[in-house]
């Protein structure tokens, strides 16, 4: 592990350490420690992504550099929302997340070379799928969140005020601001894609076509019903979960396939 990825690890472990300090105390002692942490982890990350994709040949963007990528991103934002949103169990999860995304590229280096510079048309497609993806996902790691808040209120178990964890209220309305967030970003990326990649549909890509479509048209459906019938509850947890793993599958399973499991 080169210097950097080693800096940053530490200081997501510190962030993720401090946030679940935070987590349990009301008081929050420690914030800006955490804050501080969080910025030179965010720091690092963001100097290792720029040595590890641009390099002199083109952009180095293999699955775990793009996962990298997204870690930081969704990473970046749960910081600039965790003042305003309360993000709970979110920030140690993304931080985790990280440190073994780190782990990960030590033990599986692999390369794919790519030349956006070229096709700047498509590295607007890739810039939309990417902060899609991290805002979904955070979407989804709110619905996840609320899940468990929802099953702690609904089954009594203990007191919910030995933790920090935002209302209930908050905590739907912040996902469906993601929510709908990320589908303006995913719309921008499907017609991004129809624009400009003539193979968007051909063998062996078309799946990531249908899954992402399929994503959009959950989301879709999600949206209209909360803001048309007031769908609210489990069943928006659920879809929300299915449409971020409709997304995952379409971004990432054949290629963790091929650079992982066949590598």
């Amino acid at each position: 592990m080169d210097n950097l990825a080693l800096i940053a690890t530490i200081f997501y472990m510190l962030s993720g350490s401090l946030a679940v300090n935070i987590l349990f105390n009301q008081a929050k002692p420690l914030y800006y420690w955490f804050i501080g942490c969080s910025i030179i982890a965010l720091v690092t990350h963001a100097l290792w992504l720029y040595q590890h994709i641009f390099l002199i040949d083109g952009q180095n963007l293999p699955m775990l550099n793009v996962v990298s990528l997204i870690g930081f991103v969704i990473a970046a934002l749960s910081l600039s929302v965790s003042k305003r949103l309360n993000t709970g169990v979110l920030l140690p999860v993304v931080c985790a997340f990280n440190v073994l995304n780190f782990i990960a590229v030590v033990y599986l280096p692999s390369h794919y070379i790519t030349h956006l510079e070229k096709q700047p048309a498509i590295g607007s497609h890739i810039i939309f799928a990417l902060l899609a993806y991290s805002v979904l996902t955070i979407a989804s790691l709110f619905a996840l969140q609320l899940a468990y808040l929802d099953y702690r209120l609904k089954n009594h178990k203990r007191p919910l005020t030995q933790i920090n964890l935002p209302p209930l209220m908050t905590m739907e309305k912040s996902l469906f601001q993601f929510v709908l967030i990320g589908f303006i970003l995913l719309s921008c990326t499907l017609l991004t894609g129809f624009f400009f990649l003539e193979d968007m549909f051909v063998q062996g890509k078309a799946h990531k076509a249908f899954l992402s479509i399929s994503a959009w048209i959950i989301y879709a459906t999600l949206l209209w019903g909360h803001y048309t019938k007031g769908w609210r509850g489990r069943p928006i947890v659920y879809v929300t979960i299915v449409g971020s793993s409709l997304l995952t599958l379409a971004y990432f399973g054949s290629r963790f396939v091929r650079e992982i499991i066949l590598n």
